[in-house]
């Protein structure tokens, strides 16, 4: 397969399952004879490569991700020495050898007291079938601290590798397995999509939209494309209205043309949550060469623009074999990019690294996500599901199926350092080849990923039915337009999301009306604040309770700004009151705080506050309770320098209800402040 130069995709990895046992996989070295060199800088082929659960087995073969003395067919006394986190009488002691098993020739556990004990030797220069040895020793009364293990380098002929080392309390013989959940299906089928898409020639790297309407994907090997058969353009095909349960549903495929495609090698990595925003692998030069990094181009009325740099601090790549290759894809907030990379301070080939975005639209130097993620081996191909934290890669450095699979791993804070330790697809997505380019749409029903089996020539993209174990979680795509109050005319303005109660905002997008409606993606569970602002319009904002949502959901919302002018009214959606009560809800200073800043801008600016109640209850308490919040509110105002003249109030109790009261959801809305600009 060719892979894409400078291109954004994934391969992860994941830990080995040993049936139902208990193994202690080593923790720490504490010595060795000799460490082979790799080819890069980072931890291939080092002592480290012992630690953890096998990086290789059960597949065999030669790995950056085992322990390798420095010479093949090297000298008869090459060893390694590592220790446990938690030392214990093991019954069983296993050696996992990747490659030309049967080179072990000794082994010796060391007690607490530093003593040693000869538990295996063998003089035989055969080699063992089973890659696993294990060594159940007859004396179990000390306490194991760290093993010993000695290999003959000359006995076998070619290299010599250890993948792990373990000890348990268990006799029955470990058994290592690929861990794949226990949910995984036997019949996972991927369906090809069709002659629409797929061509004799390649299509690897699907994209598809967050709204899972538009598929982009790179082609090769194809006479269309603008640099010529030998280079990859961007392709892209629209589902048919009402196909969403039809593979074949995709209209012809179409080349992107200029300016996203040139003479050179190009691809899309991203879709912005808009589908108006695409972000390409290379900076575009105006001579029309390109050179290693991001861009990004935005759809308008007039087309794709020129794409231009993403700069990222301190961004390269080192070149390995003349190849200067880099993998991305960026984060449904637009605010973070995941770079698979080649840089000083990864494990060994390509890594996964996260860059923000800084308030001057730059971006941060790259950091490493991290070493449950990484490995030795390469990382690449990542995808960031639409939840924001569920992330799709291929690694060759976790065990698995073939030579790179997809994993999936969970991201367990706010931070890009703690990730869940990657879980493997399972055998009917990864094959015995390379597997990788994994994109889903928010709707979190099926992925999208390239394959060379069952192809119509060379590689060709097919769709899968997710099942809920690899699953992100679910989300929902608020849409709509930003609105003027009286005209009903869309307008340009800045949309942004926060959890109610918390004023950080979570995402942000600049709505243009030429371009069309403003898309935010949001993971359900949660309530939220959607609030639109522009420059002499009071900022709007709406609740968006998603809080019981379990499934995906579309849903259109229009934002509505009233214009800072005398007369108008201003519902505070966010100042909100518990029944029956005059205090506050959390989440209602920051609007509070968002009329102080407007009063202080129009310094002579006057309003009315207005209080309403929902019907339960006795009417003249309600009144009162009304003529509290409103008292609640000036008070706010009045502690912010805001001078008392300047604020009248009414209460208004139930008398005035904006919706039924015939359910709670519906009593909150009346549960509400308004106010009115009097005087500007």
């Amino acid at each position: 397969m060719k892979r894409l130069y400078l291109s954004v995709f994934i391969l992860i990895s994941f830990a080995c399952c040993c049936s139902a046992q208990s193994v202690q996989w080593a923790s720490r070295v504490v010595g060795v004879s000799s460490e082979r060199k790799g080819d890069l800088s980072g931890e291939q082929y080092r002592a480290s490569q012992t630690l953890g659960s096998p990086s290789k087995l059960p597949l065999l073969g030669e790995t950056p991700c085992a322990w390798s003395p420095s010479y093949a067919d090297g000298t008869t006394d090459e060893w390694v020495q590592v220790g446990f986190e938690t030392p214990m009488r093991a019954r069983q002691i296993v050696v996992a050898e990747n490659v030309n098993p049967g080179s072990v020739v000794k082994v010796i556990v060391f007690d607490e007291a530093g003593a040693e004990h000869m538990v295996y030797q063998n003089t035989s220069t055969q080699p063992r079938q089973d890659p696993l040895l294990r060594v159940f020793p007859t004396d179990t009364s000390y306490v194991c601290r760290s093993v010993k293990v000695f290999i003959n380098g000359a006995a076998l002929k070619g290299p010599n590798q250890i993948d792990a080392i373990g000890i348990s309390t268990d006799t029955k013989p470990v058994m290592v397995t690929v861990s794949v959940s226990k949910e995984t299906p036997k019949d996972i089928q991927k369906e090809n999509l069709g002659k629409t898409i797929n061509s004799p020639g390649q299509e690897v790297a699907p994209v598809i939209s967050p709204d899972g309407r538009t598929l982009y994907f790179t082609r090769n090997f194809n006479k269309e494309n603008i640099g010529g058969a030998d280079h990859q353009d961007v392709w892209y095909s629209v589902r048919e209205s009402g196909s969403s349960g039809n593979p074949a549903g995709w209209r012809d495929a179409v080349n992107m043309g200029p300016p996203i495609n040139n003479a050179g090698d190009n691809a899309i990595s991203g879709m912005a949550p808009d589908g108006r925003t695409a972000y390409l692998i290379n900076v575009y030069k105006p001579d029309g060469n390109m050179t290693f990094g991001i861009s990004r181009s935005i759809l308008t009325k007039a087309g794709w623009s020129v794409p231009v740099e993403c700069k990222i601090d301190n961004n390269y790549n080192i070149e390995v074999n003349g190849m200067n290759q880099m993998e991305f894809c960026v984060s449904p907030d637009g605010r973070t990019i995941i770079l698979a990379v080649q840089r000083k301070d990864t494990r060994g080939n390509r890594d996964l690294y996260v860059s923000q975005q800084k308030p001057n639209g730059s971006w941060s130097e790259p950091v490493s996500l991290g070493r449950v993620v990484n490995t030795a081996d390469a990382e690449s191909s990542p995808f960031l599901a639409a939840d924001g934290r569920s992330l799709y890669f291929t690694s060759s450095g976790h065990a698995g199926f073939g030579n790179g699979d997809i994993f999936v791993s969970r991201r367990l804070d706010a931070s890009w350092g703690n990730w869940s330790e990657p879980e493997n697809l399972g055998p009917a997505i990864n094959t015995p080849e390379w597997d990788g380019y994994f994109t889903i749409p928010a709707s979190g029903d099926y992925a999208y990923l390239s394959s060379r089996a069952g192809s119509m020539g060379e590689d060709d993209i097919f769709r899968l039915k997710l099942y809920p174990a690899i699953k992100p979680d679910p989300v929902a795509i608020i849409s709509g337009h930003v609105l003027d109050a009286v005209s009903k005319k869309p307008m340009a303005s800045s949309v942004t999301s926060s959890i109610l109660g918390d004023s950080t905002e979570r995402s942000t997008f600049d709505y243009n009306p030429e371009t069309g409606e403003y898309r935010i993606i949001l993971p359900t569970q949660k309530t939220y604040n959607l609030t639109a602002s522009r420059e002499g319009y009071f900022p709007t904002t709406e609740t968006l309770d998603l809080s019981k949502d379990k499934r995906f959901r579309d849903i259109k919302r229009n934002l509505y700004l009233v214009k800072i002018e005398p007369g108008q009214k201003i519902v505070m959606r966010e100042v909100l009151f518990e029944q029956s009560q005059s205090v506050l809800q959390p989440g209602g200073n920051a609007e509070l705080d968002r009329i102080v800043t407007m009063l202080n801008e129009h310094p002579t600016m006057e309003l009315l506050i207005e209080g309403h109640t929902d019907n339960q209850g006795d009417w003249d308490l309600n009144i009162k309770l009304s003529e509290d919040r409103v008292r609640v509110v000036k008070d706010y105002l009045l502690s912010h320098s805001i001078a008392q003249e300047r604020i009248q109030t009414k209460a208004w109790g139930p008398s005035k209800p904006v919706a039924s009261n015939t359910n709670e959801e519906k009593r909150k809305q009346n549960r509400r402040v308004e106010f009115t600009i009097l005087k500007l």
